[in-house]
């Protein structure tokens, strides 16, 4: 395992300069970001790095473990069981083997958690995913509320937080396409609201989507405008449906009337690829 006290700024930088990652964030009183935010195990790939760093203002201990997540429609995620397992839902958990199983970092203190796949020869082919969770282990006397009834007994609450991120394993040929449907442009609802941009995203294929999605206002006659961005958008297998909004930043001075907002879905780790892409008239 890795260790450092470089200031965890200048550690991201050098990080996401090589691979492109982008942070996760474990939100609580012991801050913990996380890198790369998914890892993908195919070809010839058998072993990666994750990196944590504590950005908090105190020592904090986290435990890390295996969970399963199952993508809802609007993009939610619940945890489940593996006897509770779907047609087309296979789990990475079994192929996986990581080191430490907890670790306790101090502030600005960064650490690497080594993940390695193994793969038995009769593993059939598909897309087999699981979640890796780096849970905060609370400490005595902090995140906790005690709670009192009539009678005096207390009970005490305490705060877990935590952080997962997919680990996908790939075997044989995989593959997905989509589709993008239904745009529906939704007007601002109240006096903060902004417009937002309502669609489908439709999936087929033998192992899951993940990209970028940008939205480009194109007027009739003058210049586009890009006017809303999600970035790190997955469907997930067996899903073959992931429905979304997206806000429109409308820049000052521009009307969203004769022209058109297009809609592109593009590839965050192979050059920007387009995945899928769909226009909607705005009259």
């Amino acid at each position: 395992m890795k260790m450092s006290r470089q200031p965890w700024r200048w550690l991201f930088v050098l990080l996401f300069g090589a691979l492109g990652a982008t942070a996760a964030h474990a939100s609580g009183p012991s801050d913990l970001l996380v890198a790369p935010t998914r890892v993908v195990f195919e070809g010839r790939l058998r072993t990666a790095e994750i990196t944590l760093v504590n950005i908090g203002s105190s020592t904090a201990t986290y435990r890390i473990s295996f969970v399963h997540l199952r993508m809802s429609e609007e993009g939610g995620t619940k945890e489940i069981e593996t006897a509770g397992a779907e047609p087309g839902e296979r789990f990475a958990d079994e192929l996986i083997r990581y080191s430490p199983r907890q670790v306790t970092l101090e502030p600005n203190v960064a650490q690497t958690v080594r993940i390695q796949v193994r793969k038995p020869e009769d593993l059939a082919p598909g897309e087999y995913r699981s979640h890796l969770l780096f849970r905060a282990v609370p400490s005595a006397g902090r995140d906790a509320k005690t709670a009192e009834d009539a009678t005096a007994f207390s009970v005490k609450l305490t705060a877990i937080y935590g952080v997962s991120i997919p680990v996908i394993v790939r075997q044989g040929d995989t593959s997905a396409k989509a589709t993008l449907s239904d745009l529906e442009i939704v007007p601002p609802s109240g006096a903060e609201a902004m417009p937002a941009l309502r669609f489908r995203i439709s999936r087929t294929g033998n192992q899951s989507i993940y990209g970028n999605l940008r939205v480009t206002f194109v007027p009739a006659g003058g210049k586009a405008s890009v006017v809303g961005l999600a970035n790190g958008v997955a469907v997930y297998t067996p899903n073959p449906v992931r429905r979304a909004v997206i806000p429109l930043h409308v820049p000052p001075g521009v009307v969203l009337k004769n022209g058109r907002l297009h809609l592109a879905y593009t590839k965050q780790d192979k050059g920007n690829e387009t995945i899928a892409e769909a226009d909607r008239l705005v009259p």
